[in-house]
């Protein structure tokens, strides 16, 4: 058998940041009202291996959450009733999205610190701007996320939801304040593929830009099979059957297989899902002859 891809060794957030696991746990769907049960979805998330922690600013707008900011309250109280979770945990948050103005980076520092406040942390290790905002310049960006650096409230920075010429722009002027852009987080899945293609991952391996993909299972459609092309379900079915796996623990494995070593961030709010997901993972033997088949049966642009 060829030799597998699938890379779950631990991954840095950018040269010499903090490490992290190849599987992260996605906080977009974190919205407990009851704090008991939102730390026990934590910790099982942490205890299962997903040691980066992402949310944002905005998370809590949908999913039954009230409104902006309350998931990364829902986080902050988790993080209370489990005082020793925190110094286990890579927490990572974005701003910049301000409704209903689309996107809003004109005051990034104001967000950190609305951010720190209702997480109920002093610092974070990751901060990235969530999406570009096309009316701010980036040299304001890289002046508010430098001082943020600065004054010891954000260890590292990133993007997310950026073109690489967006990131490229961003990363100038922040090195020119002595500050290295360390992570992109686009959206990548076996259905989901433009990052491969449109610069961004080319980006990261020149620069050593950690990769965190968002929904490598395609918001679910990867389990559910709905609106998803018949000949990848069936693939997927195929590769899960001969691995003694399911369908999603082959997705996202796929996602592993790239080589600048994407971390894949899982959104389940399950703590038995989260936990057979990182069991499973990990087993999956997928070769470049498999990953292959996969992109052509995702239905993206063709191979050349």
């Amino acid at each position: 058998m060829a030799d597998g891809l699938v890379d779950t060794a631990p991954r840095a957030l950018g040269p010499g940041g903090p490490e992290v696991g190849p599987l992260g746990f996605g906080a977009w769907r974190f919205t407990h009202d009851d704090p008991g049960r939102g730390a026990e979805v934590l910790e099982a998330a942490v205890d299962a291996g997903l040691t980066l922690v992402d949310t944002a600013e905005v998370y809590g707008l949908d999913w039954g959450g009230r409104g902006l900011g309350s998931v990364e309250e829902a986080l902050g109280r988790a993080l209370a009733l489990r005082p020793g979770l925190r110094d286990r945990v890579v927490l990572a948050t974005k701003g910049g999205i301000l409704p209903p103005t689309p996107y809003d980076s004109s005051d990034l520092r104001t967000a950190v610190e609305g951010s720190l406040r209702r997480l109920g942390v002093d610092h974070v290790e990751l901060y990235l701007v969530h999406r570009p905002d096309l009316f701010t310049h980036p040299e304001v960006v890289a002046d508010a996320l430098a001082g943020a650096v600065a004054d010891g409230l954000v260890g590292t920075v990133g993007v997310s939801n950026h073109t690489p010429p967006q990131t490229e722009a961003l990363a100038h002027h922040l090195a020119a304040r002595g500050v290295p852009l360390v992570a992109t987080q686009p959206e990548l899945s076996v259905v989901a593929l433009d990052p491969a293609r449109d610069g961004t991952l080319d980006l990261a391996a020149r620069t050593g830009m950690a990769v965190l993909a968002w929904s490598p299972l395609a918001g679910g459609r990867i389990a559910t099979g709905e609106g998803l092309d018949p000949a990848l379900g069936t693939l997927l079915d195929e590769l899960a059957a001969r691995e003694g796996v399911d369908r999603p623990s082959v997705a996202v494995a796929f996602a592993l297989c790239l080589p600048t070593r994407p971390v894949a961030l899982l959104g389940s709010q399950r703590p038995e899902r989260l936990a057979a997901l990182a069991a499973a993972v990990p087993t999956v033997h997928l070769d470049r002859e498999d990953c292959y088949r996969l992109v052509v049966a995702s239905g993206g642009v063709p191979l050349p």
